[in-house]
């Protein structure tokens, strides 16, 4: 049981080819087996979560990929769907840039964090939580390109659900930023 946190996070990596050809042939293919890949993606990233915290399954090799999985599934998913010109092209582009170049940002302030031995004061918090959960929800929206109740469009729920992410991913870096900017200054603070 302790392999299997790893085994579905490297799964996760495996997943994104065929995740991208999915996507690429369009149709049912794409409606339904693009969108159940990256909806068994995050339900993976959940699960290998649960599991290694309940099974005593935590590894470095754990510790390490989880993070790069999410965010290659989530970067390619959100690249993918720039590209694909169903969203108004400014509107993609700015949701894209900001949800990606925040992974980008935080995850360099952690390692660099991390080099201080201040990592603590950026461990993923609620808001990050938060914050994952409505980009995957969005993104599972933004894949299936059918109606969902009442008439309203797929489309249309992941693009409100991507605009509350892009929000919270706003949030959330500032407030990381602001938890490091001390050791950012080159100031060094106790921990109380």
């Amino acid at each position: 049981m302790a392999r299997l946190p790893n085994f579905l996070t490297m799964l996760r990596v495996l997943l994104i080819p065929v995740f991208v050809l999915l996507f690429f042939l369009g149709g049912t293919e794409r409606s339904y087996g693009a969108t159940a890949i990256f909806a068994f993606a995050a339900l993976t990233d959940w699960a290998d979560g649960y599991l290694a915290r309940r099974y005593n399954g935590v590894s470095p090799f754990g510790t390490f990929l989880d993070p790069v999985a999410d965010k290659l599934m989530v970067a390619t998913a959100l690249i993918l769907i720039c590209a694909s010109g169903e969203m108004p092209a400014i509107l993609a582009g700015i949701l894209t840039s900001i949800i990606v170049g925040r992974e980008i940002t935080i995850s360099a302030l952690r390692e660099w964090m991390a080099e201080l031995g201040e990592r603590k004061k950026v461990s993923v918090s609620w808001l990050g939580k938060v914050k994952a959960t409505l980009q995957m929800l969005a993104i599972v929206f933004l894949l299936y390109a059918g109606p969902v109740a009442w008439g309203i469009a797929a489309r249309d729920i992941g693009i409100a659900l991507l605009l509350l992410a892009a929000a919270m991913t706003l949030w959330s870096m500032i407030e990381y930023l602001r938890a490091a900017w001390p050791s950012l200054m080159g100031k060094r603070v106790a921990d109380s």
